[in-house]
């Protein structure tokens, strides 16, 4: 089997389905993470079948479906009648429709489930990349510590703020949307009145920044609590911080009194920005490219943003299938990004519009797609 030394930046979602992938085609895979080891930060994931039919063939699917929560339905209601405006099956109407279910999870349930099925010593904790330089001998990078490590091939998964993307493509910065989000998780028997707590259930605002989103967590003993909202700046230092639940009530003082209970059941939120970039022109340079939210950042809005950096890590992987040589690696990086760059940037632009599933459609495009069967050109 033909092997190549790959080396990837970050070890997140997408950085690890990636790591996986490669490695489940013989290669020599090493991944530098930043932070000093996993723990339990960052938000609760949507996993919609697309999503978890890709986590099956990379091995982790038994392990999220027994830490995450699987709704019944996709529902969407309106803001102040509460009137449904879509309902769609999941769980084992999904499974039957598309092979897979729709699990909700926390990211660090999932980072903890990829992680079961990589080989912990070949990832180097601690390691900040600082430059990225390619020649005829290899990729090599720069890090922290001042070591200097070389690869056939580098993976840029290091999400919005990516200095793999800085390396190759300059410095630019991410747009802030004018729309802020607020995170809460609450013991699931506090809004167990609400009807059909255990599914997915989008509230829709009076306008496209205004919504509230819920579903369940830890196999439904948990809910999580998403909340959007207009503003027109963000001043913080950082994209997160702690909310004010009365400031977080107070924007939807006008909502269905069922959508208002889920907010009066929050002790604590986390308040964030929400950024996004355009989608990239290209994503590769020799034998560097780029994966996940170091490429293609989006908004919550169509719950897609880690499934498509676990898309893109199943696609590069087979891309990468039997190259041998930086020559071969090359071509099939672009035959990686020629595989998912539509796909991905017609996420992005939904995501933005934040009209999906408003009213009753076709989720197939979304939900049907198979990353280990898509045709690679």
């Amino acid at each position: 089997m033909s092997t190549l030394n790959i080396g990837i930046a970050g070890g997140g979602v997408g950085g690890l389905a990636a790591a996986i992938a490669l490695r489940q085609q013989g290669h020599h895979v090493t991944v530098f993470e930043q932070a000093q080891g996993f723990s339990r930060v960052g938000a609760d994931i949507n996993l919609t079948p697309n999503v978890v039919r890709a986590i099956d063939g990379l091995g982790a699917g038994a392990a999220i479906r027994e830490r995450g929560a699987q709704p019944t339905f996709r529902i969407s209601r309106d803001w102040n009648t509460g009137q449904e405006t879509s309902r769609l099956g999941m769980s084992n109407v999904a499974e039957a429709r598309y092979g897979a279910p729709q699990v909700t999870i926390h990211r660090a349930d999932i980072i903890e489930a990829l992680a079961e099925r990589f080989p912990i010593e070949h990832i180097r904790f601690g390691q900040r990349i600082r430059a990225l330089t390619q020649d005829a001998q290899g990729v090599h990078l720069q890090l922290a510590d001042g070591t200097s490590p070389s690869f056939d091939v580098v993976i840029g998964a290091d999400g919005i703020h990516s200095r793999v993307r800085t390396a190759l493509f300059g410095e630019e910065s991410p747009r802030f949307t004018g729309v802020v989000s607020f995170r809460s998780v609450v013991p699931t028997e506090r809004v167990q009145h609400v009807p059909e707590i255990e599914a997915f259930t989008k509230w829709w605002g009076p306008n496209p920044q205004s919504q509230i989103v819920t579903f369940p967590l830890n196999q439904g003993r948990e809910t999580f609590i998403f909340a959007t909202t207009g503003q027109e700046s963000w001043t913080e230092e950082s994209w997160t911080s702690e909310g004010d639940v009365n400031e977080l009530r107070s924007f939807y003082q006008d909502f269905h009194p069922d959508a208002r209970a889920l907010l009066d059941a929050c002790d604590s939120t986390l308040k964030s920005a929400l950024y996004e970039r355009e989608p990239l022109p290209r994503w590769s340079v020799g034998t560097v490219t780029l994966l996940g939210d170091a490429c293609h950042p989006m908004l919550p809005f169509m719950a897609q943003g880690a499934g498509m950096a676990i898309e893109d890590a199943v696609v590069l992987g087979r891309a990468l299938a039997g190259a041998g040589s930086r020559a071969e690696a090359e071509r099939a990086l672009q035959t990686y990004e020629n595989a998912r760059k539509e796909r991905t940037a017609q996420i992005q632009i939904g995501s933005r519009g934040n009209q999906w599933m408003k009213t009753q459609g076709n989720a197939d495009w979304v939900y049907g797609y198979d990353a280990w069967h898509v045709p690679l050109a």
